[in-house]
């Protein structure tokens, strides 16, 4: 039989059974739907958490600290050793100090994360209102929301603002610990705000802290030159007896996580979608039936059973194709419509939007592919029994 014989007898069903193949279609269209629906979502959450966290300079530093500062400290002597390392390409140390914060007539305690603007981009940090200070000696800072929470502001409000700033040392002498306090003599900027909820803190530029002669850092990002290369350099710190935390294990902890998710809800899809098969399966051996004779006369006039079996698969196979494409479209259509309103939601309150769904380019040439796989499992049993029928059983049926 001719690939267009084929196709026309394959597709005669859609005119002469059009409300019951377009239910089978949609029932197909439904459960890939689902499975669209909710594997785009698994996807879109893990895009949304690893564009707040990561940068492509993150990935390829480690996050490095000294488990007790009596035995081993972190100073400008041990962060140069650090450098000096092969494979190393950069690092940027970070200092925390007590302090006092200013705005207007309020003050307030919080800490003060001294650093330079690379540690922003080893680190993965962005601010979501404003911008992070790009210059180590302009009189700028970066402050999280918590410490908005604190002095009772808006974000609209604390942006551009003066902060007064007193920041306090410690500093051993004989006696004892004594407390330095050191208060700036000029006013301090801010020009971004993190989104950090529970812990106040600020970001000020190590470049405008000379006075203070800092030593003694909490933490270094050190950037190794390729990927490859994380694992060793982070045996040889460690070997120097500092913690070393790598984000790349910890996005990949992350992954992981989100991929069992994305298993899960993949499953509630398949559940509809292995409804959807069994009534297409049905539809199948429904049609067999109402063709019977007919099979008989195709047999008769010297159609092979092949050719037979292979009607029965193209009707199904197209089915699935179709059930597929509309599938697609029926979960793209659901997403956009759930997350407009997960945003205007959010907006209404106050909150950022965002893109809940994602669906890769990938996962949509899969989705064609396996309903149409789909189809063609559907299509198997009714097509086999086509195939079998014998010529003049057929003719006889009623």
């Amino acid at each position: 039989m001719r690939a267009k014989d084929l196709l026309k007898l394959s597709t005669r069903t859609f005119r002469t059974r059009s409300g019951r193949t377009a239910l089978t279609v949609l029932g197909i269209s439904v459960g890939i739907g689902a499975i669209v629906t909710f594997v785009s979502l698994g996807y879109g959450l893990q895009k949304t958490m690893l564009e707040q966290i990561t940068t492509a300079e993150s990935l390829l530093s480690l996050d490095v600290t000294t488990p007790q500062e009596e035995i081993i400290s972190l100073n400008k002597e041990k962060i140069t050793e650090i450098s000096e390392i092969p494979e190393v390409e950069k690092t940027s140390p970070l200092a925390i100090l007590s302090g006092q914060m200013s705005l207007g007539n309020l003050t307030s305690d919080t800490l003060f994360y001294v650093c330079s603007p690379s540690y922003f981009k080893l680190g993965g940090i962005i601010a979501k209102e404003g911008e992070l200070f790009q210059e180590e000696d302009k009189k700028k800072i970066v402050i999280s929301s918590a410490v908005l929470k604190s002095f009772n502001l808006e974000f609209e409000q604390a942006l551009g603002m003066e902060a007064e700033i007193t920041l306090f040392k410690s500093k051993k002498t004989e006696l004892g610990e004594e407390i330095e306090v050191f208060p700036r003599e000029e006013s301090y900027q801010i020009v971004g705000i993190i989104d950090e909820e529970i812990a106040g803190f600020v970001y000020m530029p190590i470049g405008t802290l000379a006075d203070l002669q800092i030593e003694e850092y909490s933490q270094v990002k050190v950037k190794v030159a390729q990927a490859e290369l994380i694992e060793e350099v982070k045996g040889k710190i460690i070997d120097m007896g500092y913690s070393v935390l790598a984000l790349s294990e910890t996005i990949e902890e992350a992954n992981k996580i989100f991929t069992g998710i994305q298993v899960v809800l993949a499953l509630f899809g398949l559940v509809a979608l292995s409804v959807a098969a069994i009534g297409m399966a049905n539809t199948m051996t429904v049609t067999l039936l109402e063709r019977t004779n007919e099979i008989g006369v195709m047999k008769a006039i010297g159609a092979s059973s092949k050719d037979v079996g292979r009607m029965f698969l193209a009707e199904s196979v197209i089915m699935g194709l179709f059930g597929g494409v509309g599938g697609i479209t029926l979960g793209f259509l659901v997403s956009g419509i759930f997350n407009w309103g997960i945003n205007v939601v959010a907006e209404r309150l106050g909150g950022q939007s965002i893109d809940l769904f994602f669906t890769p380019l990938w996962f949509i040439f899969f989705i064609v592919v396996f309903s149409t796989l789909v189809g063609f499992f559907s299509g198997i049993f009714p097509a086999r029994k086509a195939m079998k029928m014998n010529p003049l059983e057929a003719l006889r049926y009623k």
